[in-house]
């Protein structure tokens, strides 16, 4: 599934300034991320595949409008606002081609200025758009921020997940979301938000639903976050064998969209303080990722011991 967006979702979140349609006109859905710009219907060729694309017109475009009949005008700019093109984008803040004005006038199509230049406001779109048209998959636990790093935290129902998270977030951690998280690929991140359903909510047995925000200010939740590391909780056993030293330096992953994710699995057993070992588990990761191992500290050390005792009886 992914969302859908609309023209008035790009005028809402870019402000750019709207010269021709009516309210009505920011209806208009889009359906593609990426956006055209109209060199070869300028030039006559009237390309079908992106027909569903945001028009941006340059300094380029707009030069060669200058040279066009305005018989050719008429033509490509009535194609250029037919029923699959969601908007029109002139950058610089040019002044819109009359005919472009008064064919957009007639149909009640949408069109917009924007001082910024031409690379800029493709760039910011398609970054945008890339986001809405994003596969989304949901997942069971609780995404966190933790020393700035998103950290979701699984396992199973009743296993106090969004009580560590509590106890996080009083520790100065920022929630993102409990219970649900929706997942999605950027580029080469993954990133989860919570539905806007429970958004700033925790749900704590016994106690009920808490707004987070209400209890620990606004600094305390953000909307989404990088997942960075994946943790699995798992109810200790002493029939489970654990991986105490790491000597093997094996790093388990989680692939989502195609992506690996760091994962650890951490054992929980009664009179652990789980929040803290996530903590320490978080900086651990951090610390690898800037070249510090501490299982090869210890492995170098036992080296060096065994190489100074070569010799002694």
């Amino acid at each position: 599934m992914h969302k859908t967006v609309t023209v008035r979702d790009i005028w809402e979140y870019f402000g750019y300034r709207q010269i021709y349609g009516n309210d009505e006109s920011l209806n208009r859905e889009i359906k593609d991320a990426n956006t055209n710009r109209p060199g070869l219907e300028l030039s006559g060729y009237l390309d079908e595949h992106v027909n569903k694309r945001i028009v941006v017109i340059g300094e380029k475009e707009m030069n060669y409008i200058g040279t066009m009949s305005e018989e050719a005008q008429r033509k490509v700019f009535d194609y250029l606002t037919n029923d699959q093109i969601p908007m029109i984008l002139i950058s610089r803040d040019m002044a819109c081609p009359p005919i472009l004005g008064e064919i957009a006038y007639q149909k009640n199509f949408p069109v917009f200025t924007s001082y910024a230049p031409t690379n800029s406001l493709i760039v910011e779109i398609v970054s945008f758009l890339e986001e809405f048209f994003a596969p989304i998959e949901s997942v069971h636990g609780v995404l966190l921020q933790v020393f700035g790093r998103g950290v979701l935290i699984r396992g199973e129902s009743g296993m106090g997940k969004s009580e560590i998270a509590l106890e996080l977030i009083k520790r100065g951690h920022i929630l993102v979301a409990d219970d649900r998280v929706d997942i999605y690929r950027i580029h080469n991140s993954i990133v989860g938000e919570a539905p806007e359903i429970l958004r700033n909510l925790l749900e704590i047995r016994g106690v009920g639903i808490i707004n987070v925000t209400s209890m620990f200010g606004i600094a305390s939740t953000t909307e989404k976050s990088d997942i960075d590391y994946v943790i699995d909780l798992r109810k200790w056993s002493s029939e489970d064998e654990y991986d105490r030293l790491n000597l093997d330096h094996t790093q388990q992953v989680e692939t989502f969209f195609g992506v690996d994710v760091p994962k650890m699995t951490i054992p929980v057993s009664e009179g652990r303080s789980i929040a803290i070992i996530i903590e320490a588990a978080v900086t651990s990761q951090i610390l690898r990722s800037k070249g510090i191992d501490p299982s090869s500290e210890l492995e170098e050390r036992v080296l060096r011991l065994i190489d100074s005792q070569k010799g002694v009886i």
